[in-house]
C-alpha cells in the first residue's frame, strides 16, 4: 500500500481510506443491524492490506457505523497487531453540543482520542456562524485537543468551491475532506491551495458517488493507452484522483470484500499522469460535452420551475447517459425522481405544463420542453 506524509501532521497514511458509510447490514424483525460477519472481516482485511485510516460519522448506516468501527478496531488489537489505525469521525454542527457529540463518538468507537475530528459538511456561512463564534465548536475543539480527546482538527466540505479558501486560510484545520473526481473537478484549485497550506487532502467520491462504478466507453477509451491491459472505469477514476500530487488519499465507501481487495490493489502502486495528459483528458471530456446534442450547463437560470421539475438535474441524467455512456446509473436516478431521500422532492417530467418560461430564461436557448420529453422517453 502506497503511503504519503499527510500534510504538516507528519503522519504517513495510506492512499486508500476505508469509508465506513456503506457497511453491509441485516434486518432482524423491525431492527437494522450491521452484519458483523461481513463488515468486520472487510475492515480487518483492509487493515491487513495496508489501509491505516478509517472514516465514519455519527449518522452513517442508521447511526450504527461508529460502533461497528469500534468493534473492528478492538478485533484488530485482539490479534496483537502493532499497526496503528487512524480514526476519523465528525461533529454535526446542527447539534449545538460539541462536547456531548465528541464524547458520544468516543464511547461508540471505544477509544480515548479521535485522530481526525471533522467539522462536518461546513461551508462558508456555517463556518462563520456555527463554528467560529466565541465559545463555540472551534474553541471547544481546541480545548479538547489540549486534553488529548482530539488529535487533529479537520473539516469536510460540500459547499460552493469558491467558499473554501476562507476556511483553509483560517489556520485552524489540519486536513480537509472534499469532492473531486473525473466528472467534477471544480475543487482542483482548492486541493492545490490546501496542499500549499500544509493540510492533508482526502478526496471523497473518487468514483463520483457510484456513477463511475459502471463502465463508461468514453472514459475507458480516453485512458486506453495508460496500461497494456484494459482499464475499467472504476480503476481509471481511482487512478485519476490518486495521480494528483496534491491529493493524499482517496476515501472509498466499501461494501464488499471484492471492493476492498480491488481498491487495495489499485492503491498498491503510485499513479502518475503528466499535467499534459491530465489537461488533455479534461479537454476531451469538455469537448465531448460541447458536441453533445443536449448540453445543459447546469446554470439553473431556468429554475425555479412553476411545475416543480428540477430541470437541470433531469438533463444531468441525460448528459451522463449520452456523454459518458453511464446509462444504467442515469436510468436508476431518473426513476427516483419524486422519491429523493434528501432535500426537496421534485415532480417527474410528466408534470410539465409546457408554459415555456424555462425556455425564455435559458441562456443556451435550449428547446427545453422538447428535450424533457426526449429525456423521459430515453431514460424511462
Amino acid at each position: 500500500m502506497v503511503r504519503k506524509v499527510f500534510g504538516k501532521t507528519g503522519i504517513e497514511l495510506s492512499t486508500l481510506g476505508f469509508g465506513a458509510m456503506r457497511l453491509p447490514t441485516v434486518i432482524k424483525g423491525d431492527q437494522t443491524y450491521i452484519d458483523d460477519d461481513l463488515a468486520i472481516p472487510m475492515m480487518l482485511k483492509s487493515f491487513e492490506l495496508g489501509v491505516n485510516y478509517i472514516d465514519t460519522a455519527p449518522y452513517y448506516v442508521e447511526k450504527l457505523s461508529e460502533a461497528a468501527v469500534g468493534r473492528a478496531l478492538k478485533a484488530w488489537k485482539a490479534q496483537n497487531k502493532s499497526e496503528k489505525i487512524y480514526v476519523s469521525t465528525k461533529y454535526p454542527t446542527e447539534t449545538e453540543d460539541f462536547m456531548g457529540s465528541l464524547e458520544k463518538s468516543l464511547k461508540q468507537l471505544d477509544i480515548d482520542c479521535v485522530d481526525f475530528y471533522h467539522m462536518w459538511g461546513i461551508g462558508g456561512k456555517s463556518f462563520r456562524e456555527k463554528v467560529m463564534p466565541k465559545g463555540g465548536p472551534m474553541d471547544q475543539a481546541l480545548k479538547a485537543k489540549e486534553q488529548g480527546m482530539i488529535g487533529h482538527i479537520s473539516f469536510s466540505y460540500h459547499d460552493d468551491p469558491s467558499n473554501m479558501k476562507e476556511i483553509i486560510d483560517s489556520g485552524y484545520f489540519e486536513s480537509v475532506l472534499l469532492q473531486y473526481n473525473l466528472l467534477d473537478r471544480s475543487n482542483a484549485q482548492n486541493i492545490d491551495h490546501a496542499h500549499a497550506k500544509g493540510l492533508g487532502v482526502v478526496v471523497m467520491g473518487p468514483v463520483a458517488g457510484g456513477r463511475l462504478s459502471a463502465p463508461s466507453p468514453v472514459i475507458e477509451e480516453a485512458f486506453g493507452k495508460i496500461d497494456q491491459k484494459p482499464v475499467g472505469t472504476p480503476e481509471v477514476a481511482m487512478r485519476y484522483v490518486l495521480a494528483n500530487p496534491n491529493v493524499h488519499m482517496a476515501l472509498s465507501g466499501m461494501e464488499t470484500m471484492q471492493m476492498v481487495t480491488e481498491n487495495a490493489a489499485i492503491c498498491a502502486r503510485e499513479w502518475q499522469f503528466t499535467p499534459e495528459l491530465q489537461k488533455s483528458v479534461a479537454d476531451m471530456l469538455e469537448e465531448t460535452k460541447r458536441l453533445s446534442d443536449l448540453y445543459c450547463t447546469g446554470c439553473n437560470y431556468c429554475m425555479p420551475c412553476a411545475a416543480e421539475l428540477n430541470i437541470p438535474r433531469i438533463f444531468q441524467y441525460m448528459n451522463y447517459h449520452k456523454i459518458y455512456g453511464l446509462t444504467n446509473w442515469a436510468k436508476q436516478q431518473f426513476a427516483q425522481i419524486g422519491n429523493e431521500p434528501f432535500g426537496p422532492k421534485y415532480k417527474p417530467v410528466s408534470s410539465c405544463t409546457e408554459c415555456g418560461l424555462c425556455e425564455e430564461k435559458c441562456p443556451q436557448k435550449l428547446e427545453i420542453i422538447k428535450q424533457l420529453k426526449e429525456t423521459a422517453k430515453e431514460l424511462a
